[in-house]
């Protein structure tokens, strides 16, 4: 097993530096003995306004939280996470969160690992946080992302055990309407038989012209492209790209650019890698030039049993923030890894490795204000919020956290 001390320090928060076994040990979930110091300079801006975010988790209940600040008279620092309502997912298995910002609604698919089918369902917010269910429909099993394209208008999927794309009509009510089945294949196992034995599709991701969906396909190494016409929503697929072999394309991003130039920015789980492609449009589809490749932990050596998860984008397109599964090590908190981006060349500069919490921060989401992270750790069944950093795009001080039912898989602000 390879230790975090490996690590250059100077990337390492404080927070990770003041981090001690013991203390962690102290407590069913370790954050509520944790303190950590920063110089008033740095200290996020206390806003009094109540937030909701929704989390799924394997237990198949969706819980709504609300985070709120500690009272100022009480002398504590931070904020507060409670929870405030809860649902029956749309499944045994809810996996991924969408907030729908054209209509109002989240979206809420389930991975269905026991059962023979899928499920995609919609459901409307409120203040209190408690979620109407508008609709539930079944679909191919193991659907692990969505996102709304075409303005509003129509949702897709990506199913990671189903190896298939779907797309949904979204009519004015909510109610979702299919619309197209994609289902891939495979004429030989990948590099890692064991994870490529067939397509795995892991994500849906929008370009920034709103014309193109794009597809990371884990166990096909490729990055499936499919154009989007207007009128109908309906997708058509084009030439593919291929990426490394046994890389695993897990998720990604897109960046239009200061300069004019799109990026897209590739997290790969089985090669442990971010990478940066510049994107060219033509009459059929996109072309990817890579300009940039790191391990997810820069020039450093990467623990034993790392898998890189997610990449988001900043609120102000300044920043990368990723993640890292799977490597607890002497220090029992998997990290997050911030970069930032050089708008004339896509290339990442790695600014920071911070602790996320605790164990396998499979998703985390970035507030529209840039300025607190959430953070879904699976393992530990924890939500974590997050300081965060805007001028340099850092990390900082763990702000409120709370213990969740099952496995958490995602957790998304509702802004």
């Amino acid at each position: 097993m390879v230790y975090l001390p490996i690590l250059d320090l100077s990337l390492l928060s404080s927070s990770l530096r003041s981090f001690t076994y013991s203390s962690l040990r102290s407590s069913q979930n370790p954050l509520a003995d944790m303190r950590f110091q920063h110089d008033s300079a740095g200290r996020l801006a206390i806003s009094a306004v109540a937030v909701n975010l929704y989390v799924s988790s394997y237990s198949g209940i969706l819980t709504s939280l609300q985070l709120t600040p500690s009272a100022q008279d009480s002398g504590a620092d931070g904020y507060i996470l409670t929870a405030t309502a809860s649902n029956n997912g749309s499944g045994p298995q809810p996996s991924w969160l969408t907030k729908d910002s054209y209509n109002d609604v989240i979206y809420c698919v389930d991975e269905a690992l026991s059962t023979p089918n899928g499920t995609v369902t919609a459901y409307t917010t409120s203040k209190s946080g408690l979620l109407n269910l508008i609709d539930s429909q079944p679909t191919v099993v193991g659907p692990v992302s969505t996102v709304v394209y075409n303005d509003g208008k129509a949702l897709v999927a990506a199913h990671y055990s189903g190896s298939a794309a779907t797309s949904w009509k979204i009519l004015p009510s909510g109610v979702l309407k299919p619309l197209q089945t994609f289902i891939f294949n495979l004429t030989a196992p990948g590099l890692d038989p064991s994870r490529q034995e067939a397509p795995h599709p892991h994500e849906v991701i929008i370009d920034p012209t709103g014309s193109f969906i794009v597809v990371p396909d884990l166990g096909a190494d490729l990055i499936r492209v499919f154009s989007i016409d207007p009128e109908t929503s309906l997708l058509t697929e084009s030439a593919p790209f291929h990426a490394p072999a046994g890389s695993g394309p897990r998720h990604g991003t897109f960046l239009r650019a200061d300069c004019g130039n799109t990026f897209f920015f590739l997290i790969s789980e089985l090669a442990n890698t971010i990478a940066s492609y510049e994107v060219e449009y033509s009459a059929t589809g996109l072309n990817f030039t890579n300009v940039f490749l790191s391990g997810i932990y820069g020039n450093k050596t990467i623990p034993d049993g790392a898998a890189a998860a997610e990449v988001t984008l900043s609120p102000d397109h300044k920043f990368l923030l990723t993640s890292s599964r799977n490597a607890t090590t002497k220090v029992p908190s998997d990290t997050l890894q911030s970069w930032s981006i050089d708008h004339a060349t896509g290339e990442l500069t790695l600014k920071q490795i911070a602790p996320s919490g605790g164990a396998f921060p499979r998703q985390f989401s970035i507030n529209k204000a840039g300025d607190m992270v959430a953070v879904g750790l699976q393992m530990d069944g924890r939500v974590v919020v997050i300081e965060r950093n805007v001028e340099d795009g850092t990390l900082g001080d763990f702000l409120a956290s709370i213990d969740i039912a099952g496995q958490v898989t995602s957790v998304i602000w509702d802004e």
